[in-house]
Formats: structure tokens, C-alpha cells, sequence
């Protein structure tokens, strides 16, 4: 196992619940695969740098966690596939 951290962002136009909902899939998923989350931080809503399927701001989300190569497969096959996610972005954490 390996630590990862997982940055997505999300559509600003959901409401506090589908964003509650939609962290909590993510944090489910991870476990479920035999990953352990660390750390869950929401940023909130920020400016984008540039404009994204339309939408000028995004409900960003940072999860530190430790995982196996299957997990982050799988994490990331579905949230290419999630409606809900402008962007992500996952990143393996140096030992140093």
C-alpha cells in the first residue's frame, strides 16, 4: 500500500447534500478496496483558472489516503465516468 492523495473537483451547482453525498462515495469506495483515508479536506468553492464545461467556479475536495494500485484504478474509471466531476487528479505521495 501506498499513500495517495485525490484532488477533484466538483459542479458548483449541486446542493450541500449531493456534495456531502458525492465525498462520501468517494471516501466508501476507497475503503471498500481496501484503502484507509487518512485525511478528508474541503476547500469549498474557488475561481477556476479557466472555464470548465461551462462553469467559471468548482466545489473542490483533497482526500489523503493509503491504497493499492487496484483501488486507484478503479477510483479513477469512475470519476471519468461521474457527471458530477469537472476534474481530478490523483497523485502517489514520495516516501521522503
Amino acid at each position: 500500500m501506498h499513500a495517495y492523495e485525490l484532488l477533484f473537483i466538483l459542479k458548483p451547482d449541486l446542493e450541500e447534500e449531493a456534495t456531502t453525498a458525492a465525498i462520501d462515495k468517494y471516501v466508501n469506495l476507497i475503503q471498500q478496496n481496501q484503502g484507509a483515508v487518512e485525511q478528508v479536506n474541503r476547500w469549498g468553492k474557488k475561481r477556476l483558472a479557466y472555464e470548465i464545461r461551462d462553469f467559471r467556479d468548482g466545489f473542490y475536495t483533497l482526500i489523503q489516503f493509503q491504497g493499492a494500485s487496484a483501488t486507484i484504478k478503479e477510483l479513477d474509471r469512475l470519476m471519468k465516468l461521474a457527471d458530477e466531476v469537472l476534474r481530478h487528479m490523483i497523485v502517489r505521495k514520495d516516501a521522503a
